[in-house]
């Protein structure tokens, strides 16, 4: 009788011959989530994944587990072979440990027959393990519509017997839909959409964008804690630190007020564009939801949009901001996000930005700035981080 834990996926299941090469990419970052904790061994068996680990680490291992992305729930289980008495005593373990921890007063047994061998059908085999726990407990009862627990028997190769369902993320593996390239600043948007992005599978790089002096190195530090938050759910993030002051003040000096905030953002694009397409990234990802800020209007978007050839995801663009609050604070980026530090947007901040502009307003104001100057100056100079 071993403890195991298993490994529920979720849409990898429903992909057809290269299933594998999903599975495969999960194993590996299950693998990385875990390596240090030691683990004796991680395997496939119809449909599942286990893992063979010290009972002890179990905790640690969920908690980091259900950050991986493409597992849907994982539950530590009791294996045994296929002899009905030792089912059996499993199975009577298992309840013994929910009313000792939860205080169960009802039960139902759902069990699943992947092997057709086993002589005893599913229905059958759940009403004779129920049988034996009502004979062994003779508090509890059976709730077939709202137990308070539900005892699992996977009948595969091995029996599995568990009652706990951990829910992770869900979503693919990461790396198995391309890489994009994330604009990182301190707020709580961007984080909480490289995470959302990365649940889909994309690998995630991030740039961000200062004005040091004019702003303090410790936003920067905030920049790079909130990347390493992410990390835990991404894995390594190369992050590109690149000083937007020069273009800000050429902006500043040659073009309408109002503009700055649309023209810096163009800059942004580009300068994004410019480092994704060198390090081979697919895409280019962006915290904008719509109407939230006087950029983030359709006319502003659509503006932002023609400055670059790239894919630009915005996986927030419908959400309301108490949304994308409840994200980051389930991902653990909300509290480093609203620390008071400055970020490059409040450099020649405009007091009356435009909301609506026109593709051809702020492309005759471009032609008073030497763009593509401007844009190999910023990138020569950023800096490289890789954060784990």
């Amino acid at each position: 009788m071993d403890k195991v834990l298993s490994v529920s996926l979720g849409e990898i299941a429903l992909k057809g011959l290269n299933r594998k090469y999903f599975e495969d990419q999960l194993i590996k970052h299950m693998r990385r989530s875990i390596k240090d904790l030691g683990f004796e061994k991680i395997y496939k068996e119809q449909g599942k994944i286990y893992i063979e680990a010290e009972e002890t680490k179990f905790p640690q291992m969920i908690n980091r587990l259900r950050k991986v992305f493409g597992l849907v729930y994982i539950s530590p289980c009791i294996r045994v072979g296929k002899d009905v008495e030792v089912i059996e005593k499993a199975v009577l373990k298992m309840v013994k440990c929910k009313i000792e921890k939860d205080k169960i007063k009802t039960f139902k047994v759902d069990t699943n027959r992947a092997d057709k061998n086993f002589p005893i059908k599913s229905p059958d085999f759940s009403r004779q393990m129920g049988g034996v726990v009502l004979k062994t407990f003779n508090e509890l009862s059976v709730d077939v519509h709202n137990p308070d627990t539900l005892i699992y028997i996977d009948i595969k190769q091995n029996v599995y017997i568990y009652a706990d369902k951990i829910k992770g993320y869900g979503g693919m593996p990461i790396g198995t839909n391309g890489k994009g390239l994330l604009l990182l600043s301190g707020g709580i948007d961007s984080p909480v959409a490289g995470f959302l992005m990365a649940k889909r599978g994309v690998e995630i790089s991030a740039v961000h964008y200062h004005s040091y002096p004019f702003t303090s190195e410790r936003a920067e530090e905030k920049v790079k804690d909130l990347a390493s938050i992410l990390s835990k759910y991404t894995g390594k993030i190369t992050m590109y630190s690149v000083n937007l002051l020069n273009i800000q003040k050429e902006i500043n000096a040659k073009c309408p007020e109002k503009e700055m905030t649309i023209l810096s953002r163009r800059f942004m694009m580009r300068i994004a564009e410019g480092i994704a397409e060198k390090q081979k990234l697919n895409a280019l990802i962006t915290g904008e939801s719509l109407g939230q800020v006087a950029s983030q209007t359709i006319e502003g978007i659509s503006v932002t949009n023609a400055a670059v050839k790239l894919p630009v995801f915005r996986p927030l663009i419908g959400l309301d901001k108490i949304d994308i609050i409840e994200i980051a604070k389930d991902i653990e980026t909300f509290e480093t996000s609203t620390l008071p530090f400055e970020d490059c947007c409040t450099v020649f901040l405009p007091k009356h930005p435009v909301t609506k502009p026109k593709i051809e307003d702020i492309e005759r104001s471009e032609e008073a700035l030497d763009i593509d100057y401007l844009i190999d100056k910023a990138i020569e100079s950023m800096t490289i981080t890789t954060i784990e």
